[in-house]
């Protein structure tokens, strides 16, 4: 392991030198992911994109290789779609989630390659890195983070960076 590295573990996450509070999976963290446990898998994960709100955060809070997230922008989540586990545009006739979100919690996402580019159906979608609803309050798989500290994380990580579950 290295200080570029992101190590999550139940009780937080250490990066270049630093430790963060986090969430984590409602259902902890599993050596068995599925769609819809509410688990975070463990493992190494690399960071591969970030999202942003370009209408909610000013102009060099993400690095230049961040995409702005549009208003038709979704994640799809259904096992059934040949785009699962994808970013895909609305209209979408499958199961989906809106990546534009009323609250702040994907003003920025951090992307994983968990399950991707190639999906298998079922061993679950995305694991963002995205703000936390409140403290400790657990995710639907995701790593949940403060405003700021999501804000520090953005400015830092680089695409490959890697995602240590333990």
């Amino acid at each position: 392991m290295k200080p570029a590295d992101l190590i999550v573990t139940q009780w937080g996450c250490r990066f270049h030198g630093r430790t963060l509070p986090c969430s984590i999976g409602r259902s902890g963290i599993t050596d068995d992911k599925q769609e819809g446990d509410g688990a975070t898998p463990r493992g190494t994960m690399r960071i591969v994109g970030m999202l942003w709100r370009a209408d909610r955060l000013p102009p060099g809070v993400v690095p230049p290789w961040a995409r702005a997230i549009g208003p038709g922008d979704l994640w799809s989540d259904d096992v059934a779609d040949p785009a699962y586990n994808h970013l895909v545009r609305a209209p979408h006739p499958f199961s989906h989630e809106r990546l534009r979100r009323a609250d702040p919690m994907y003003d920025i996402v951090l992307l994983t390659d968990w399950n991707w580019p190639d999906s298998t159906p079922g061993r679950g979608s995305a694991i963002f890195l995205h703000q936390w609803r409140r403290p400790r309050l657990g995710t639907a798989g995701c790593v949940a983070f403060s405003r700021r500290d999501l804000l520090w994380l953005a400015g830092r990580v680089q695409r490959g960076t890697r995602v240590i579950l333990r």
